[in-house]
C-alpha cells in the first residue's frame, strides 16, 4: 500500500530555475522537446530544447551521439550549466547524455524553427495541432493566457466571485436569429449567446460576478472578426451609481492587464513586437457625437445611424488616436431600437440607452451598460417590443423579488488578443477556431 501526498519532487529543472545565475557550473536534468538541431562543425551539434516557458540550449560534443534524435524527439538531457550570453536566457548546458523517451513518427509539415511560418490561414489551422508550437504561435496564447489571468485576479480583488453558468438554455439572452438550436430530449433548447441572464440572477446572490467562458453565434458569415464558438470574459456589478461605475471597472482591469503583461510576458511581448497601449485615461463620447464627429473628419456620409458599422469604428479609433492619443475609447449612449431589451433607456431621452462599447484600435472588443433592474419596467420593456414575458419567467424572477441598480459587460478575449498582438484575423487568436466552414482540428 501507498500513499500519495501531494506533488512529486523531480530533479528534472524548468528554466524558472536556471534562468537568473542558479545552477551555474552543476551537473543537471533538463527535460523537454527538440525543437532545433543544428550541426556547426568539429564534431559539435546544438539542439534547442523547447521547454513550456522558453528555450534551452544544449550542446553536444562527440561524446553525444544525437545522429539518431530528430526534431520533435521528447528528451531528458543531462549536463553541465554555464554562462553563455548568446544562448537564450545566456545560459546552455553542455551535454553529458541524452535519453529520447519518445520519437515523431513524420518529419513535421512545416518548418517550426523558423522565426516566421509564411503559411496562409487555411493551411495554418488545418495544421494546428503542431503550428501551435511555433514560438510566435505560442507566444500569441501567453498574451492570451495574461488577458485571462488579469481578469480573474483583478475582479477578485475588487470582490467579485467567479460563476459558471449554463451553456444550454431555454431562450436566447439577445434575441435575433444568431442563436444555435439543438433538440434537448424532445425540447427546444439554445446554445448560449451570452450568460446575461445569469450573471443579472447572481447580482440578487453575490453583487458582484464574473465568468470566463465560452458563447456562441450562429453568425452566417465569415469574417475576419466574427467567430461562431469564442470566449467572453463577463462580469455584472450591483449596487452602481450609474453604467460609468462599469466602464471604470474595465478601465482598471486593462491597466492591471498592461502593466502584468510588461512585468511578466516581457520576451512573449518583445518577440511578437507588441506596442503595449497606454490606458491611464480613457476617452468616452457619446454615439452620435462619434459617428458625426469622424465623418465629418474623414469625409463620408453617414449611411446607418442607429448602429455602427465595421468602417465607422475603424475611423472613430482613428480618430481616438490622431485626436486624444488613445488607442482606445468608449462609445456611450447608443440607439434604444439596436440594445438588447434588458438595456436600461437614458431617462432623460428614451431612444438611447445607458450602454456602451469599447472600441480598440478600431474594433469593438467590449459591450456593455445599465440594465434594467425594476419588475415592471422590465415586462413593459419587453411587451413593448412584442416579447411574451411568460418566456422568460426564470428570468424575471430574480427582478420580481429585487434587484439592485447593475450593470456589467463582454469582452471578446479573441478579438482583445488579436488587437494586442496586431494580428489580421481573429482565428490566429483562437487555439481551436469554429467558423461557418471549420469542425476541426
Amino acid at each position: 500500500m501507498e500513499f500519495l501526498k501531494g506533488m512529486k519532487k523531480t530533479e528534472r529543472l524548468e528554466l524558472k530555475d536556471i534562468i537568473g545565475g542558479a545552477h551555474r557550473n552543476e551537473t543537471v536534468q533538463v527535460s523537454g522537446m527538440v525543437h532545433a538541431k543544428r550541426p556547426v562543425g568539429g564534431g559539435l551539434t546544438f539542439l534547442k530544447l523547447r521547454k513550456r516557458d522558453g528555450l534551452l540550449q544544449c550542446t553536444c560534443g562527440e561524446r553525444v551521439d544525437v545522429s539518431k534524435v530528430p526534431e520533435e524527439s521528447a528528451v531528458v538531457v543531462t549536463g553541465r550549466l554555464r554562462e553563455e550570453l548568446r544562448a537564450p536566457g545566456g545560459v546552455e548546458l553542455v551535454a553529458e547524455g541524452i535519453e529520447v523517451l519518445s520519437r515523431p513518427a513524420a518529419v513535421m509539415p512545416v518548418p517550426i524553427p523558423k522565426a516566421k511560418l509564411n503559411v496562409n490561414l487555411d493551411t495554418e489551422l488545418g495544421l494546428r495541432p503542431v503550428v501551435l508550437r511555433h514560438l510566435r504561435e505560442r507566444s500569441v496564447f501567453r498574451v492570451q493566457e495574461c488577458l485571462g489571468r488579469a481578469f480573474r485576479d483583478y475582479l477578485r480583488d475588487q470582490g467579485f466571485t467567479e460563476i459558471h453558468t449554463p451553456k444550454i438554455v431555454h431562450a436566447g439572452a439577445e434575441g435575433g436569429s444568431n442563436i444555435f438550436r439543438l433538440d434537448y430530449f424532445g425540447r427546444k433548447a439554445f446554445l448560449a449567446q451570452s450568460p446575461q441572464f445569469y450573471k443579472q440572477t447572481m447580482v440578487g446572490v453575490y453583487e458582484r460576478v464574473f465568468e470566463l467562458a465560452p458563447v456562441f453565434r450562429a453568425e452566417k458569415h465569415s469574417t475576419a472578426r466574427h467567430l461562431n464558438e469564442y470566449t467572453s470574459m463577463d462580469f455584472e456589478m450591483g449596487f452602481i451609481n450609474s453604467f460609468e461605475d462599469v466602464m471604470a471597472m474595465e478601465t482598471g482591469f486593462l491597466q492591471h492587464a498592461m502593466a502584468l503583461l510588461r512585468e511578466e510576458y516581457a520576451q512573449d511581448v518583445e518577440r511578437l513586437g507588441i506596442r503595449i497601449p497606454d490606458v491611464s485615461a480613457v476617452p468616452c463620447i457619446r454615439f452620435d457625437e462619434a459617428k458625426r464627429l469622424a465623418a465629418e473628419r474623414y469625409g463620408y456620409s453617414i449611411r446607418d445611424p442607429y448602429d455602427l458599422e465595421p468602417e465607422e469604428e475603424h475611423a472613430i479609433g482613428r480618430y481616438a488616436r490622431e485626436v486624444w492619443e488613445s488607442d482606445f475609447v468608449f462609445v456611450t449612449h447608443y440607439p434604444s431600437k439596436k440594445r438588447p431589451f434588458y438595456a436600461m433607456d437614458d431617462p432623460e431621452d428614451p431612444q438611447y440607452t445607458l450602454s456602451f462599447d469599447l472600441l480598440f484600435r478600431g474594433l469593438e472588443v467590449t459591450t456593455g451598460g445599465q440594465r434594467i433592474h425594476d419588475y415592471r419596467a422590465q415586462v413593459a420593456k419587453m411587451e413593448a417590443r412584442g416579447m411574451d414575458p411568460a418566456d422568460f419567467e426564470s428570468y424575471l424572477m430574480a427582478h420580481r423579488h429585487g434587484l439592485p441598480p447593475h450593470g456589467g459587460l463582454g469582452i471578446g478575449l479573441e478579438r482583445l488578443t488579436m488587437q494586442l498582438c496586431g494580428l489580421d484575423n481573429v482565428r490566429y487568436a483562437c487555439l481551436f477556431p469554429r467558423d461557418l466552414s471549420r469542425l476541426e482540428p
